[in-house]
């Protein structure tokens, strides 16, 4: 990995008085960070942005267990500031290249009586957003903390429009809100239908979120480098305007972390941007997260991939072999292959091959149901991935762990070599259900070590991993490029057998500027039977696929592989049903792994048109989605190459198109696109716009 590093020490400020701090301010000038203390010796802080307050007086704490409240009494003793600036490379991303330029200062803080504990504020100011952390040194006094709560506030300057999921302690698949932030009601969503798990405690949102002023700026709260700690939601008082963080805790042991010290925790941070496109266009989480620790990953290949899965969903077949219609068996797979081999695909992933899945949900003693390496006596692993190599396919390893994870921990080895013998260096896992033990939690301090945990042993075994019902992601995949993907966000399955009818049109315009800002996004996208033919019925999950359907045009599932981005992209449908349908074509050329992204334009939760270049191939990629409402779309191709030309080839909604009424209706052709052109679309309602531009 290459790195360009400018480090300029600009000063070590010494013993100051605490009226005497200066701002910290981005690179730019134009984001401003000031810490303060008040007359009891409490730390504050408040941001501005292009000199007018955008986080007002926020208080900063802890609540211990048997230790004394942390956040009074405290003076400043001493600061420092630095300036760095360097670039260093992703080894698959949206970009090849990241540029990475903020301004640093650390705050030294202590008590002024007592043990007179230390506590140093860690802040890195971006022209796009801003981080920071508490650092808790080693010191004679104190070796060790148990924090019963966070006490971060984010207090806000109005009431601003606001894109919200439920800060939920075990799941992030709830449909996204939005509401003044002054009527946000998290608890209102407790015990959802469709959801395997949910723990709703307080009425908080999960991050991140995003917000729109009313001056027209966006703000987004989120975390990086989520390490050792407990996920953080944040809890809204409606009437004041504020945000606490709020961290997911355990019923086990009554605390939300345990650390001995020296620590981190991770960084709070706050994105700030003019436009919303620019919040995609943001590398402020990855950048707050260390460098790569595992080395080169060349293993692993970014890839579209297809596989025995969404039959599943449908009815068409199941997981388990006592069903009758076992979906993992060796003539399916060879069936997925051969599809995979003929269009171009590098990957089949197959669900439902291992024993045990005759009890991996609704059952208390899931300790021990899966072993991982034991497949059903119709699925010939061997001879499996046998014929996929022959073809030219890599088949991806399925480990669900039915949220036993003391059982996966015990079997990582065993199954990682099972992996590495058979030459397979990606797996899906899975954590559905409520998490064993009882009262852990998917997005505590426990289980985020856990996740970390199969993260380092996959890396030891060349093993990358794509992780579903985990924590959000935070940025680690720069410090773990082995954390391809993870889901996080409420999919394409639940288009299939959710009661609510599955995800609106609004869905994905809103995902690309809420979830999308943490990570990959492992969506799979690609059905072209919008409808779902009524052949499918008797879903296993006990929905009624008769009134579900996928609600957007077949356009906008083509534009979801350059919209959302993940290095693993799905096409999902049945093989089947892409017989003889040339949109199949754009999912066949698309790239997964990019050597720049240009954020063109977009409004949360309306609309986003994102163009990619495909890293070595000089290649363009053009995707555009809208919501409910259909719209024009105006776009400049500068961005092209002005060196070469392009065969370009537009896949877009037809005149008639809508989502609802007639979603498969598409018009194909080529276009005359160059450096310079400029040209306006049509988006159907929930449609969406894609184009391919290979360099001649």
């Amino acid at each position: 990995m290459r790195y360009l590093m400018a480090v300029i020490l600009l000063g070590l400020l010494g013993c100051q008085s605490d009226s005497e701090i200066q701002p910290t301010t981005s690179p730019s000038g134009n984001i401003q960070f000031q810490l303060s203390i008040d007359e009891n010796g409490s730390p504050y802080y408040t941001i501005q942005h292009q000199e007018k307050t955008i986080i007002d007086t926020s208080y900063l704490g802890f609540e211990f267990k048997d230790d004394n409240h942390w956040g009074t009494g405290i003076s400043i003793v001493k600061t420092s500031e630095k300036e760095v600036q360097n670039d260093w490379e992703m080894q698959w991303g949206e970009q090849r290249l990241v540029k990475n330029h903020y301004q640093e200062f650390t705050y030294e803080l202590e008590e002024k009586e007592g043990r007179k504990r230390k506590v140093n504020l860690e802040v890195r100011v971006y022209d796009d957003g801003l981080g920071f952390r508490y650092v808790f040194p080693k010191q004679a006094e104190w070796d060790s903390v148990i924090i019963t709560d966070e006490l971060t506030q984010f207090n806000l300057t109005g009431d601003h429009t606001t894109w919200w999921i439920p800060g939920d302690w075990d799941i992030y698949e709830h449909l996204y809100n939005t509401s003044p932030f002054s009527e946000i009601d998290a608890l209102k969503l407790r015990n959802h239908p469709n959801l395997a798990q949910t723990h709703i405690p307080e009425n908080a949102v999960n991050t991140p979120v995003t917000m729109k002023t009313a001056e027209g700026k966006y703000l987004s709260f989120h975390e990086a480098n989520l390490t050792d700690y407990a996920g953080m939601t944040l809890k809204v008082d409606a009437d004041k305007l504020s945000m606490t963080s709020e961290l997911v805790g355990s019923d086990i042991t009554g605390y939300k972390v345990k650390r001995k010290l020296p620590f981190e925790t991770p960084w709070r941070t706050i994105q700030i941007t003019e436009e919303a496109k620019d919040l995609i266009a943001s590398n402020l989480i990855v950048n707050l997260n260390e460098p790569n620790t595992i080395g080169d990953v060349s293993w692993f290949k970014p890839k579209k991939y297809v596989g025995i899965w969404w039959e599943m969903h449908l009815g068409v077949s199941s997981w388990d072999k006592a069903s009758g219609k076992h979906g993992a068996t060796t003539a399916n797979a060879k069936r997925y292959i051969d599809f995979a081999a003929e269009n171009g695909f590098g990957g089949v992933l197959v669900e439902g091959w291992n024993t045990g899945w005759e009890r991996w949900i609704g059952f208390e003693d899931r300790e021990g149901v899966f072993d991982f390496i034991t497949p059903y006596d119709d699925y010939d692993l061997e001879e499996v991935v046998r014929y996929a190599d022959e073809k030219g396919v890599e088949i991806i390893m399925h480990h669900e762990t039915s949220s036993a994870p003391r059982t996966y921990e015990q079997q990582l080895d065993t199954a990682y070599t099972l992996m590495n013998r058979l030459g397979i260096h990606a797996v899906k896992t899975g954590y559905v259900g409520k998490i064993i033990p009882k009262g852990e939690y998917h997005h505590g301090q426990w289980m985020v070590n856990h996740y970390r945990k199969v993260l380092e042993k996959g890396a030891e075994h060349q093993v990358a991993i794509n992780a579903h019902e985990p924590i959000k992601a935070t940025g680690i995949r720069r410090t773990y490029p082995n954390a391809i993907s993870r889901e996080g966000l409420r999919g394409q399955e639940f288009n299939a057998w959710a009661s609510d009818g599955g995800n609106p049109p609004e869905h994905l315009p809103i995902i690309a500027f809420t979830r999308m800002l943490a990570g990959p996004i492992d969506f799979t996208p690609g059905v072209f039977d919008i409808k779902l033919s009524p052949k499918y019925s008797d879903v296993s999950t006990g929905g009624d696929i008769q009134k579900n359907q996928i609600n957007t045009t077949l356009a906008q599932q083509l534009a979801l592989y350059v919209v959302i981005y993940s290095p693993v992209q799905m096409a999902c449908d049945l093989p089947q049903n892409y017989k003889d349908e040339p949109a199949l074509q754009f999912i066949s050329d698309v790239g997964v792994d990019w050597e720049q992204t240009k954020v063109l334009d977009g409004e949360v939760g309306d609309f986003v048109t994102i163009a990619r270049e495909e890293k070595g191939t000089g290649n363009w990629f053009l995707g555009s989605i809208t919501d409910e409402n259909p719209r024009e779309v105006e776009i400049d191709f500068s961005f092209l190459d002005p060196n070469s030309s392009y065969d370009v080839i537009v896949y877009q909604d037809g005149p008639d198109a809508h989502w609802n009424d007639n979603p498969t209706s598409m018009s194909i052709g080529p276009a005359d696109i160059q450096h310079g052109s400029t040209m306006k679309y049509q988006l159907a309602a929930g449609g969406g716009l894609a184009i391919s531009m290979m360099v001649k």
